[in-house]
């Protein structure tokens, strides 16, 4: 089952704040600009128009291997 999570942090240039994940807890590995933003899984959660979601938080960027 895939639900939404918000994430928090990172570059502010990020085209989606409110993102699909399919196993909640699990760190999100984002694809931006040549590289990958990583978010870390919190204990928080934000209301908002879709529902109750939990709360991503930025942790880290890698680039993509050539």
């Amino acid at each position: 089952m895939t639900t939404m999570a918000v994430l928090e942090g990172g570059p502010e240039d990020l085209p989606e704040r409110v993102v699909p994940v399919t196993a909640t807890g699990e760190d999100l590995k984002i694809a931006h600009r040549g590289g990958y933003e990583h978010f870390k899984a919190t204990s928080r959660f934000q209301n908002g128009t879709e529902g109750r979601l939990p709360v991503y938080e930025w942790w880290e960027r890698t680039e993509i291997a050539e």
